[in-house]
């Protein structure tokens, strides 16, 4: 199928920049998910190929119903900012915002800001439990200090869970992290 269309705003010749690019031949390829175009630049006469892809777009549908796209900009600025002055690794921040990322991809849909939240609680919680109040003050609408009060006093009585549940006497403590009597 030969179009002969031209796309100003598209495509840069790689030879020499400009934008007035000719498509000559367009075609499905890859089992029809992307479409290969022949182009001839108008300029200089360079021919080459560009391959178009769709792009799945995340999106989220926000507490007021509106859905917005998945920004892991500014998922890893919310996380970053709970986590300033924290002794946490980057890897350990990365492997989080790519977890809660990958959640979202396999979810399909439009994921709830609520969700993507509570991933992010549960990565902080085992990260580090100051960013993950921090965090919780931010996302559950803390009020007062009696908010922080309940949400200290449900982490520390899940931290008891969980070593009751590996068979330790005591919760453990963090790397790094001295307690003191």
């Amino acid at each position: 199928m030969t179009t002969g269309r031209r796309y100003p705003e598209g495509m840069r010749c790689p030879m020499c920049g400009v934008e007035d690019t000719r498509v000559i031949d367009s075609r499905p390829a890859d089992q029809g998910t992307t479409i290969r175009r022949r182009r001839a630049c108008a300029e200089c006469g360079h021919r080459f190929t560009t391959y178009e892809r769709g792009v799945p777009v995340l999106l989220v549908r926000k507490r007021s119903g509106r859905l917005e796209p998945f920004s892991p900009q500014k998922l890893h600025r919310g996380v970053e900012a709970a986590l300033a002055d924290r002794p946490v690794s980057p890897s350990a921040l990365a492997e989080l915002l790519e977890d809660v990322e990958a959640a979202a991809t396999a979810h399909g849909g439009p994921m709830p800001s609520e969700a993507i939240g509570r991933l992010v609680l549960d990565g902080l919680r085992v990260l580090d439990e100051v960013a993950y109040l921090r965090f919780a003050s931010v996302y559950k609408d803390f009020q007062g200090a009696g908010d922080f009060g309940r949400e200290v006093a449900a982490l520390e009585g899940e931290s008891a869970r969980d070593a009751l549940e590996v068979g330790e006497d005591s919760a453990p403590l963090r790397a790094g992290v001295v307690k003191q009597s």
